[in-house]
């Protein structure tokens, strides 16, 4: 009973309540944004949608995982990102406008590729003895039902009432990471008898996946010279996903209905968000050294400036120099 008000209930509106609050950041210029600025979303949807898979395959094949722990790592990487990674962007300092975008359409897209993806996975991993899959029509209803209804109700009311929208966006974001902890605290309740081991022998293939996809993602992004928030929003729409439905196609009721499955996202979810500090310490660390030389040399400039004379400081004005009636010099500064 316990279970099915878990899996059945609370975890699909908490699914609905995360994308509703990400919905109320997006508008349809978020959509649009693709067609102003296709290199940096075509070099993010590339990460996200192929990297990350292959990266995920590579991890899940080479760990010798048990096939069900095997299965859930998979599920993680064909997942879209969601709102943890559009905060986690903010924080960090990266293009949130990008970030909102990339997350908007891979949840457009992965409403059909998880389907088929997740069956090869099952077929891959588990053996053609397997009788779990994902029937196609209904899964994709579904998770248009918990991902793709609720962000439109969110669009809807930021255009009806932007006012809410704006106010609510933060402290809904805050609320949708509490109700991700809700359900990753939940989903390792349910296994509680195994968690010890299995955090042993699936938590180093979830740290792998999220540092080494974050990574990529970063260094994709610079390869290919987007600027440097971009960089960061890339590796962090790559290295974090939506845990959250990760742990609800495994476990849910309606879904492969797997509680073991649900034990790499759930590992995954919590591991990522240290992976992410780390990240945003590093890249900020950076900026933070160019931002005190720049303060320096600015500092410097001060001080010579402040040594030198009126007379020599007034030799410097502009020969285009006009005086105004009051009597007062007026320069081009050139601004």
């Amino acid at each position: 009973m316990e279970q099915n008000i878990i899996t059945g209930v609370f975890l699909p509106i908490a699914i609905a309540i995360i994308m509703w609050g990400m919905g109320l950041s997006l508008v349809v210029d978020d959509f649009r944004r693709v067609l102003f600025y296709p290199k940096a979303v075509a070099i993010g949807l590339f990460g996200q949608l192929v990297v990350l898979p292959l990266v995920g395959f590579f991890i899940a094949s080479t760990f010798n995982l048990p096939p069900e722990y095997a299965v859930g790592l998979m599920i993680v990487a064909l997942c879209p990102g969601g709102p943890t990674s559009n905060l986690i962007s903010f924080l960090s300092r990266g293009d949130v406008a990008l970030s909102v975008t990339l997350t908007a359409i891979s949840n457009t897209v992965t409403v059909i590729t998880i389907p088929p993806l997740v069956n090869w996975m099952l077929f891959h991993f588990m053996g053609q003895g397997t009788t779990l899959q994902l029937p196609f029509v209904q899964t994709v209803v579904q998770i248009a039902l918990l991902t793709i209804v609720p962000v439109a109700l969110g669009m809807w009311m930021r255009a009806k009432r932007p006012e809410f929208a704006a106010e609510a966006d933060f402290p809904v974001k805050v609320a949708s990471v509490a109700l991700l902890v809700l359900v990753i605290l939940a989903a390792i309740i349910r296994e509680r008898a195994i968690i010890v081991q299995a955090f042993i022998d699936v938590g180093p293939a979830t740290l792998m996946l999220s540092a080494v996809s974050m990574l990529l993602g970063f260094t994709i992004a610079a390869i290919m010279r987007l600027n440097w928030s971009q960089r960061i929003t890339s590796g962090i729409e790559v290295g974090i996903q939506n845990g959250t439905l990760a742990i609800a196609l495994a476990s849910g009721a309606t879904f492969l209905n797997n509680p073991a499955m649900a034990i790499p996202p759930a590992i995954y979810s919590l591991v990522m968000f240290g992976t992410a500090a780390a990240f945003g310490f590093f890249v900020n660390a950076r900026i933070g050294r160019r931002q005190c030389a720049c303060c320096l040399d600015r500092f410097r400039l001060d001080i010579f400036d402040l040594n030198r004379t009126k007379g020599e400081r007034d030799s410097e004005i502009p020969a285009t120099a006009a005086t105004v009636p009051s009597g007062r010099v007026q320069t081009s500064t050139g601004f």
